[in-house]
Formats: structure tokens, C-alpha cells, sequence
């Protein structure tokens, strides 16, 4: 029987002494996809490829050739492309739609002799903090089945989590693979803005969209950025700065830092008791070890997620107008002349809440309000990332909860868009000032549902945020 693994070079550990062979584990994996299968996690597993992918890694192995990777086995997000294979972002209008190239993340992430088990389930085009528009189904928190995994990358989170996968890439556009790892007791990193390329990711909000690792320890997140991050071609968004060796430079952090926490986090009353109470803690914790902590005032913070909301929903608009009925996927079966072909694809494609971001965002870009909405909120993200990058002039991190309050029950907001656009308060000042973020396990509550506390730097430090997470998990 094999064990549940912590890290990739424990694994490594196993395959170089013998008692573990890389097509053992995918059958380990394979089991557990089985037997968690009520989870909802993937909406395709690549079984039969998993497997014969395995037995050439062994061979690898064997010959001394194998990559960085190699006994690696993870998943990715449905909205990542990987030539050959479905890619739905768990949307209708994609149904069965195979993508003709692979994205440069899964590319690199090949080069290394990973192993690509399976798509997992995501809200519809990444849309949604609990995994519930789906339109493949809900996804549950394996912690608990009646509670949500976060979202939108919840099954990624959820394949990890069950041990149905050692690591999976997720996207990150307000939140979406930190507060799912919050929710999943996992680390969760989004890189800077420009750090890894979106080529090949079906985009939502271009301007906030990242790739990046879920993982169960900071030292498979550093690995797998480091594999990921750099610049590309295909992506002129993409920064040209080195890339530094996340993993292999990755140390725990000695010296003494000066830490910021925001004041509101532990004064709302939005936040959830027990999410203070491990704010309180870790805060407690890292002065007692000689850091300086202080909170700081964030007076934009009521305009964050209206902010986020605002841009994104403008930018999801326009991306989304390309699935038309024409190019991609559904074409509804009631149309009869092109603009039947339009109005009933598109109707009958989408789901209600991607519906309603793309009219809010078709509106706020309408002539006679692009300047009452859509240029104000591009003026407020300016003044959000100035305070910010202010903030992380004078302090080394920001320390923040992940989300205001641990997992809750499936259904408890899917009725009140509102409800759901506050979880996201806490991780979208990182998606608008572009600064990198990770999501870090800080113990469950008083139910067992995990909890997660988050760590910002400024932009392109993610060698010191690594090393510090580090530290700071074992704290």
C-alpha cells in the first residue's frame, strides 16, 4: 500500500531506493479517484495515458534521463490547454471541444517527466469562489462533504487534498487558487503578474489571470513555479526578468522581518471569530520570535472587490464574445439564421452567472457609463496598487487571512451573488496591484475545516515570499 506523500522529493526519495515505482503511484492515484469519485474533483481522467506515461518514466528513471519532475503526477484546471485533450472550463459551450495545442505551462511542465492525470472540475470559466456553477456539477470539500472546496480551482484543490493527484496547476484571477487551498488546508501560490505565461489558458479577466501551484508543501510550490515561470513567446505580457532557482534556493528564512497586518481584518465584523483568532496567533507567534508586526490602515479596502468586480466583468465580456456558436463548441439546434445562431448558442451555452458577469460588463463598457464605471475603477486599481506597493516599501510581507470565514455549506450563498463576490475580499488586492500572494495551511476549527492565512510581497520577491512561507509554516 502506498503512502500519502508530503513532498515530490520524498517521492523521489522512494523511486531512487526501489520501493515505489512512478507507475505504482498513478495506480495509487487512480484508486483514489475511484473511491472519491462523489467529490466530484475531475471532469476527465486520463487513465490509460497516465499510465503508459508512468511505465516511460520509469524507463527514465532506470536510464539516469528522467526530468525534475519525474514522479510528479498532478492535475490540471479545466481551463488550461493540453493539445489532444477536452477543454470545457466546465461550461456547456465547451462541451467537447479538444484544444489543438498545449498551453506553455503544461508544455514545461511535460518537458520534466510530470505525469497529467486528469482535468478537475472549476466553476464555469473560473468564475465563482465556491465551485458551485459548474456545469458538470458541485464539487465537495473532502473535509466535509456538505461544505464547499472554494473556488473557482476547487477540484484541483479537492484532487489534492484526497491524495487523488500529488499537485495540481490551478488559475488565480481574484482568488482562485488561494482561497480554494485555504479551504483545502493547501499552499496555494499566485506568482506575480507576468511571471508565468497565460498562453493557452482560456482567458476570463487577462489583465489578473495566473497560473499557478497547488501543492502540499512550499517546497513543491517553489519547484513547480520555477518550472512554470519565465518568459514566453507566445505571451507579451510575460515578464523578461530571470527566473531565480525557487526550488533549488529555497532555504528557510533566518533573519528578522518586518511584517504589516491589516487592522480591518481583526476589527470587522465579516470576519469569522476562529479566522481572528489564528490571525491573533500567528501574529502573537512571529513577535515572540523577534519580528516586528504592526497594523496598518487600508483605506481602499471597501472599494476592493467592487474594483475587481467592475474590471473583470469588463474584461470577461469581451473575452467571452468569442464563443459565438460559430468558432467553439455548442451551436444551438433551434438556430436558424446567424443571429439566431448568436442569441440561442450563447443563451443556451452559458450558465446564469457567467450571464450575468458579461451583461455587467457589456454595460459598465456601454457609451454613457465607460466613464462613470469602467475608467473610475481603473483609476481606484491605480490607488489600490500605489498603497500597496507603499506598504511593501516599508515592510517585507503583508499578513492577511485568506478568506473572511473557513468553507461554508454548499447553497449557503450560490443565491446571493453578493454574498459570494465578498468572499474575495481578502485575496483581490494582490490580483489588482499585481503583487505575488500565497495561501498558507494555518491548522482547522473548532469543525476540522481547515483555515488559511495569506502572505504578500512585492512584485518578483517570490524567493524570499518561498523562503519566508517556509519558515512560516513550521513556526
Amino acid at each position: 500500500m502506498i503512502k500519502s506523500y508530503s513532498s515530490l522529493s520524498e517521492i523521489q526519495s522512494g523511486l531512487k531506493s526501489g520501493t515505489i515505482t512512478t507507475k505504482a503511484l498513478v495506480e495509487h492515484y487512480l484508486g483514489n479517484i475511484h473511491q472519491y469519485a462523489h467529490l466530484n474533483a475531475f471532469n476527465e481522467v486520463f487513465e490509460e495515458e497516465a499510465l503508459q506515461n508512468a511505465v516511460l518514466v520509469d524507463e527514465k528513471l532506470k536510464q539516469g534521463t528522467a526530468g525534475r519532475l519525474a514522479g510528479m503526477v498532478i492535475a490540471i484546471k479545466d481551463n488550461i490547454c493540453y493539445q489532444g485533450h477536452e477543454v470545457t472550463a466546465s461550461s456547456k459551450i465547451l462541451e467537447g471541444f479538444k484544444s489543438i495545442y498545449s498551453s506553455t505551462v503544461v508544455e514545461r511542465l511535460l518537458n520534466e517527466d510530470a505525469i497529467i492525470i486528469g482535468r478537475c472540475n472549476c466553476d464555469e470559466f473560473a468564475m465563482g469562489a465556491s465551485n458551485e456553477s459548474s456545469y458538470f456539477g458541485l464539487v465537495k470539500n473532502h473535509a466535509d462533504n456538505n461544505c464547499v472546496p472554494g473556488g473557482s480551482s476547487g477540484g484541483s484543490a479537492v484532487a489534492v487534498q484526497a491524495d487523488m493527484c500529488h499537485a495540481a496547476i490551478g488559475t488565480d484571477t481574484g482568488g482562485s487558487i488561494r482561497q480554494p487551498a485555504a479551504f483545502c488546508g493547501l499552499v496555494g501560490l499566485k506568482p506575480t503578474y507576468g511571471r508565468v505565461s497565460r498562453y493557452g489558458l482560456i482567458a476570463y479577466g487577462s489583465s489578473f489571470d495566473q497560473a499557478g501551484p497547488l501543492t502540499r508543501s512550499v517546497e513543491d510550490a517553489a519547484l513547480l513555479l520555477e518550472i512554470m515561470a519565465g518568459a514566453d513567446e507566445y505571451d507579451s505580457t510575460t515578464s523578461q526578468l530571470p527566473v531565480d532557482a525557487y526550488g533549488a534556493e529555497l532555504k528557510k528564512s533566518s533573519g528578522k522581518k518586518k511584517i504589516a497586518y491589516l487592522r480591518e481584518a481583526l476589527t470587522s465584523d465579516g470576519v469569522d471569530e476562529e479566522v481572528k483568532k489564528v490571525l491573533n496567533d500567528a501574529i502573537d507567534k512571529l513577535r515572540a520570535d523577534g519580528h516586528e508586526v504592526e497594523p496598518v490602515e487600508f483605506d481602499y479596502l471597501e472599494y476592493i472587490v467592487p474594483t475587481y468586480y467592475i474590471l473583470t466583468m469588463a474584461e470577461a465580456s469581451s473575452n467571452l464574445a468569442r464563443f459565438d456558436g460559430v468558432h467553439y463548441g455548442y451551436r444551438s439546434k433551434g438556430a436558424t439564421d446567424l443571429m439566431s445562431t448568436y442569441k440561442l448558442s450563447r443563451t443556451e451555452g452559458f450558465g446564469k452567472e457567467v450571464k450575468r458577469r458579461i451583461m455587467l460588463g457589456t454595460f459598465v463598457l456601454s457609451a454613457g457609463y465607460y466613464d462613470a464605471y469602467y475608467a473610475k475603477a481603473q483609476k481606484v486599481r491605480r490607488l489600490i496598487k500605489e498603497r500597496t506597493d507603499s506598504i511593501l516599501k516599508e515592510f517585507d510581507f503583508i499578513l492577511i487571512p485568506t478568506a473572511p470565514e473557513p468553507a461554508f455549506e454548499i447553497g449557503h450563498i450560490s443565491d446571493d451573488p453578493l454574498k459570494s463576490y465578498m468572499a474575495d475580499i481578502f485575496t483581490v488586492q494582490a490580483s489588482l496591484a499585481g503583487v505575488p500572494a500565497i495561501s498558507l495551511p494555518a491548522g482547522n476549527n473548532l469543525r476540522g475545516l481547515p483555515l488559511g492565512l495569506q502572505l504578500l510581497t512585492s512584485h518578483f520577491n517570490e524567493q524570499e515570499l518561498l523562503n519566508f512561507s517556509k519558515y512560516f509554516v513550521e513556526l
